[in-house]
């Protein structure tokens, strides 16, 4: 078989067999495939898609080119949790103990933020002395321990994946849904769940812009995890403006420990409860969604869940005082308030470049290998809907340099004050 062919087979619109895709991913994973002739599939697959069966196929073929976790020896269903990611969005980070309180097995391997869009390990290393680089022996007994570990990626899962997306962010080819739903899914089916729930995004501060990209991808993961037998579904929810109130690593841990305290913002908290509740479901724990967020809801109430994170701090060698106390965490140096500049009533909040005004800050990385400044970020007072009068206050900038004066024009070039705006709606819809 020749690479050539292959390329040849996809540029003219045809389905690769399994053969091809095989020697495809084989080759890659191998070095004997060049990245020219790599790139030249990519953008094939880019401009002719694939079918399900190939999407299927290539993520399978992603999966066998590394390590596959056997997570068989812990005792339940173990359901997961992944999202394509966003602005604000430190769902996991409450979710995951919230699932574990209920006595199910969470076993959630996430990854660090680059860009605007933050990382679950990067939060979760804003707390002293937490680490998120376990053995995989660590990281099993660790869940049939307390039910719960958040980790980075054991071992080498799904290497040729690696190969192909630094291939991908430099060919223009990231915003495949074959290929990201390829790279997804190789991954978590890897990491040996059960079951998995997904949150595609979907809007400005989302990798899928429309909802009708959100909607193909979220097919297509779904198409893919119920092939090799996964119990999967997915939420497309909404990334149109930063999740919760908190944008940056210690103040989403606070924020993160609000919710499970039962006193966090109204958007972020349904966002998790409904994730939640399918997880619950899918864990065969409740028999409705009604009666799985009623579980969740009263592990909040009891204090079940804050202390199941707690216990998860202290087992990956996390200060657990952070729960009494987040300002244990790096704090930032000065506290600058954005005032509204009119009256009138929030109309936009774009999300993606409030992240960027974070990240800007410290908050993130413009490249992997940026340190972060854990201390920094934005809180926001106010959110799509609400009304605002002149000169009251629309966030805090939470800084470490005293001029920000960059990063309020940036701001003020992306909130919108109109006249009237209705609120977003945060669940677009359910696949399954």
């Amino acid at each position: 078989m020749r690479m050539v062919d292959v390329i040849d087979h996809k540029r003219n619109g045809s389905a690769l067999s399994k053969e091809e895709i095989k020697f495809f991913v084989d080759g890659v994973t191998d070095g004997s495939i060049p990245d020219y002739q790599t790139s030249a599939l990519l953008m094939a697959i880019y401009f002719n898609g694939m079918q399900d069966d190939e999407q299927a196929e290539l993520a399978m073929q992603m999966l066998k080119s590394g390590d596959q976790l056997d997570l068989s020896d812990i005792p339940g269903i173990k359901v997961d949790k992944h999202s394509t990611g966003g602005v604000g969005d430190k769902t996991s980070l409450p979710l995951a103990p919230m699932i574990a309180a209920l006595g199910i097995p969470i076993p959630m391997i996430s990854g660090r933020g680059l860009g605007h869009t933050g990382g679950t390990l990067d939060k979760l290393e804003a707390i002293p002395g937490f680490n998120v680089e376990l053995t995989e022996a660590q990281f099993k007994q660790q869940v049939k321990d307390i039910h719960l570990a958040i980790v980075g990626a054991t071992g080498n899962i799904a290497p040729a994946d690696k190969k192909i997306y630094a291939l991908r962010d430099v060919t223009d080819t990231v915003d495949s849904i074959p290929l990201i739903a390829g790279s997804i899914m190789s991954k978590k089916i890897a990491s040996g769940t059960d079951a998995l729930v997904l949150d595609v995004k979907t809007g400005s501060g989302a990798f899928m812009k429309s909802e009708e990209q959100a909607r193909d991808l979220a097919k297509a993961l779904v198409s893919i995890g119920k092939s090799v037998g996964m119990d999967c579904m997915a939420v497309i929810s909404d990334m149109n403006q930063p999740l919760g109130n908190m944008i940056g690593n210690a103040l989403e841990i606070k924020e993160t420990i609000d919710i499970l305290k039962g006193e966090g913002p109204e958007d972020i908290t349904d966002l998790v409860l409904t994730l939640g509740s399918q997880m619950v479901v899918l864990a065969k724990k409740a028999d409705t969604l009604e009666e799985a967020r009623q579980m969740l809801e009263a592990g909040v109430k009891s204090g079940k869940a804050l202390e199941a994170f707690r216990q998860m701090v202290i087992a990956q060698g996390g200060d657990g005082r952070v729960v009494d106390d987040p300002t244990i965490m790096p704090q930032a140096k000065f506290k600058i308030e954005l005032p509204a500049k009119a009256s009138g009533v929030v109309g936009e909040m774009t999300a993606d470049e409030m992240g960027i005004a974070s990240m800007l800050l410290g908050g993130g990385r413009q490249t992997k290998d940026d340190q972060l400044d854990y201390a920094v970020g934005l809180e926001l007072h106010k959110k799509v809907g609400d009304a605002v009068a002149e000169g009251e206050s629309l966030l805090t900038i939470y800084a470490d340099r005293e001029d920000v004066e960059d990063i309020k024009q940036l701001l003020y070039d992306n909130i919108k004050i109109e006249a009237s705006a209705k609120p977003l709606t945060l669940i677009h819809e359910i696949i399954k």
